[in-house]
């Protein structure tokens, strides 16, 4: 039933949407000469995939979770593509494709061992990484793993169409604080 609404709904907002992609696109040749960010990511079953984004960092930030990164590598694009969660829309990609679901833990990063230990050990990587989740709008983000997995934890256990639903309208309006940098 997940399955079927994350196709749905990412495949309808691809269709609605793809003015404001092309858009994007467009102005962030003109920002970074590399509009989309592409990375590899940890997934279900801790298979790896490509993470599909609007790139929001100048090119030659290195890979690191947001949390680590430095606030002056973001360009102004990316910082109002950040506060709007626009630079999350090319990710409707992944879902349409089953790499994603619309709601689940967020895909980390290989190199994020402590929180792919915590999350291995609470059985995370069973499920699908998502767009948006309970961390998400509750503002917990990876730089506090033991609670990121708890959290995401949590909602694996008690996710219901309810939760979907309301983590996804949460998102689209705002709710969360999106990925954090350092100073």
């Amino acid at each position: 039933m997940l399955r079927f609404l994350d196709f749905s709904i990412a495949f309808l907002g691809l269709l609605f949407l793809w003015p404001i992609l092309v858009i994007v696109t467009i102005i962030g040749l003109f920002d970074t000469g590399a509009p989309v960010f592409i990375q590899e990511r940890v997934g279900r079953n801790k298979k790896a995939f490509n993470l599909i984004k609007f790139r929001t960092m100048s090119v030659d930030t290195e890979s690191v979770a947001s949390h680590l990164a430095s606030r002056s590598s973001i360009t102004k694009l990316g910082a109002f593509l950040r506060k709007t969660k626009i630079d999350e829309l090319p990710q409707l990609i992944n879902v349409v494709k089953g790499e994603m679901s619309l709601v689940g833990p967020r895909p980390n990063l290989f190199n994020q061992k402590e929180l792919i230990e915590a999350r291995d050990a609470l059985g995370i990587y069973d499920v699908l990484p998502g767009v948006t989740g309970l961390a998400q709008v509750s503002n917990i983000d990876m730089s506090t793993p033991e609670l990121l997995a708890r959290t995401d934890k949590e909602m694996i256990d008690t996710l219901t169409l309810s939760h979907y639903f309301r983590y996804i309208l949460a998102t689209a309006t705002g709710k969360g604080m999106g990925d954090r940098v350092s100073k």
